[in-house]
């Protein structure tokens, strides 16, 4: 996993719309980008909406958000306009940007154990290195943990 004063990719990867992001595109910013695991669940959607409803209280303090899962764009696309999403979704398909953050692990539920995303909300600083880690997070409370633990 990147850690506090690493340099994230300058490559992010294709949103729901086929526009390619990079890092460079958000200089002066700080970005938050947060990995989940799956559209439309109720943890991933719960998370989705809190930083919906947040954005413009993290863009007053200098943040833009963009969300990551290995889900297609096409499914990005309903999940963004099912929850009047704000924010641009990065469909890693290919897990390139999932594991250049080194959020792909082993996971459990049910008794069950599988590979999956790792639930994480990474800040990247202006100069585009890693400022928070943040691997607890709260879905229904994800805009204000971020602003809260600056």
């Amino acid at each position: 996993m990147l850690n506090i004063g690493d340099k994230a990719p300058d490559f992010l990867g294709v949103d729901e719309e086929g526009n390619e992001l990079y890092l460079s595109h958000y200089a002066g910013k700080k970005l938050v980008i947060y990995f989940y695991p799956k559209d439309s669940t109720p943890g991933c959607t719960a998370e989705a909406c809190s930083l919906r409803d947040g954005l413009d209280g993290l863009a007053d303090a200098g943040y833009a958000v963009i969300g990551v899962s290995a889900d297609s764009a096409a499914s990005h696309q309903r999940f963004k306009s099912k929850q009047t999403l704000n924010f641009p979704l990065i469909a890693d398909t290919e897990r390139r940007l999932i594991e250049a953050f080194g959020v792909w692990g082993q996971k459990k539920m049910a008794g069950r154990e599988y590979m999956g995303i790792l639930r994480t909300t990474f800040v990247v600083g202006e100069d585009g290195r890693i400022e928070r880690v943040i691997t607890k997070v709260d879905t229904k409370n994800a805009a204000r943990q971020i602003l809260d633990t600056k």
